[in-house]
């Protein structure tokens, strides 16, 4: 990865899991460190939990030539009072209840609870226990924590609009594991893509290519499944696999692109407009609201005067080139104009995203706009802020400044500029 990767990745992007040698949770945050989520913000949120002794080794590693990020979660073996090794177990009750007590991000605790539920689901089903009781072995819950719980940051942190995959490989044959000799796929793994209904394949490999924590993070993740997107590439990343693989490097890849209708509507946009002297002012309202129904992109009002000196309005809205008809209808449809004027223009927007932040007046989103790694503006959503105002009695510009403040706050823990 080159050192423009390692800045901050741009939020509300499209994220593609090419999957083409399986996928595990080690996999899936190794891609996501590599791609450039920052290596600290995972360290933070992790030594946040109250997990027994663990070590997550980050290295570079080669597959076939090609160079990835190696995750490893190396815990100890436990032992009891006496010094013996035990054989300690977590219910799922009881990680439940620690991710949910933990000082995480609630974004970060939701997504890692849904992720690491849908594996407890799966083996309860399996061994046909309720899926509060199902036991993880010390070693096996804490690794497993580590990997959602990094993989839930990463995904919190990057906030992708949309999130594809390639048809998860699964791989065949048997596998040794603590209950005896299983099949491959998983019976776990099985369950949990099967409630998901995502889409998977052999494989071709004599070994199991996709782990239970890895079917959970495409179950959990994917809004849809089909080959790479046609779109910019603005970033990628490889995580590193540990089994060897012969006709194909053991890792994951993670795709960031920039969607197409993205991109054009920061080139070419539509501006409609109708002068109007005979509508009666209260339409105004709800004549906006058809027009962004539609499709429109911004409509205002600006007050003129018609012959004969008449005070009258023009209604304007910008639109997507391909949203011109549906707009220009309502336009027409819902006001008293017998016709209307359209012209294109060039349209420059910056990146947005919605950043929720922590408040003492409870959590506020702050509409953040980028030029490429700058923060040019930074603005509390004013329906949030007025609705915790009205909520906790506090004045409306207080609610707003501490929202801001937490923001900046935010903004310096994870290095944004």
């Amino acid at each position: 990865m080159t050192q423009d990767q390692r800045r901050r990745l741009p939020a509300g992007k499209l994220l593609h899991i090419d999957c083409f040698a399986g996928i595990a949770g080690d996999m899936f945050l190794g891609a996501m460190l590599d791609m450039g989520v920052p290596e600290p913000l995972i360290r933070e949120g992790l030594a946040a939990l109250p997990l027994s002794e663990f070590e997550l080794r980050v290295e570079r590693a080669s597959r076939m030539g090609i160079v990835g990020t190696d995750v490893k979660v190396v815990v100890p073996a436990p032992h009891d009072s006496d010094g013996h090794a035990g054989h300690f177990h977590h219910s799922w009750r009881g990680i439940r209840g620690m991710l949910e007590s933990s000082p995480l991000d609630d974004g970060v605790k939701r997504r890692a609870v849904r992720i690491f539920e849908r594996v407890a689901r799966a083996e309860g089903q399996l061994h046909g226990k309720p899926t509060d009781e199902v036991a993880f072995h010390e070693v096996g819950a804490v690794d497993s924590i580590v990997d959602i719980v990094g993989a839930a940051i990463a995904l919190e942190s990057l906030a992708p609009a949309r999130v594809t995959s390639r048809a998860v490989p699964l791989g065949r044959g048997t596998t040794r594991c603590a209950h005896g000799v299983l099949p491959v796929p998983s019976p776990a793994a099985v369950a949990i893509l099967a409630g998901a209904e995502s889409a998977v394949e052999d494989g071709d490999a004599e070994l199991e290519l996709c782990t239970p924590t890895g079917a959970a993070i495409v179950a959990d993740t994917v809004d849809a499944f089909g080959g790479i997107p046609s779109a910019r590439i603005i970033a990628a990343g490889y995580g590193a696999g540990d089994a060897r693989l012969e006709d194909r490097p053991n890792l994951l890849r993670l795709m960031l692109f920039e969607p197409e209708r993205e991109r054009e509507l920061d080139r070419e946009a539509v501006v409609l407009e109708a002068n109007i002297d005979n509508m009666p002012p209260e339409w105004c309202g709800y004549l906006m609201e058809r027009l962004f129904a539609a499709g429109a992109r911004d409509v205002w009002y600006t007050p003129i005067q018609m012959k004969k000196g008449r005070p009258a309005l023009t209604v304007s809205t910008l639109c997507a080139v391909p949203d011109r008809e549906a707009v220009g209808a309502v336009l027409l449809a819902e006001s008293t104009t017998i016709g209307l004027r359209f012209h294109h223009v060039g349209r420059r927007v910056l990146a947005r995203e919605a950043v929720e932040v922590e408040t003492p007046y409870g959590r506020i989103r702050v509409k953040v706009a980028r030029e490429g790694e700058r923060t040019l503006n930074a603005v509390p959503e004013y329906e949030d802020c007025r609705a915790a105002a009205e909520r906790t009695g506090t004045p409306l510009k207080e609610v707003h400044a501490a929202t801001l403040a937490a923001y900046r706050n935010l903004a310096d823990l994870r290095g944004w500029r």
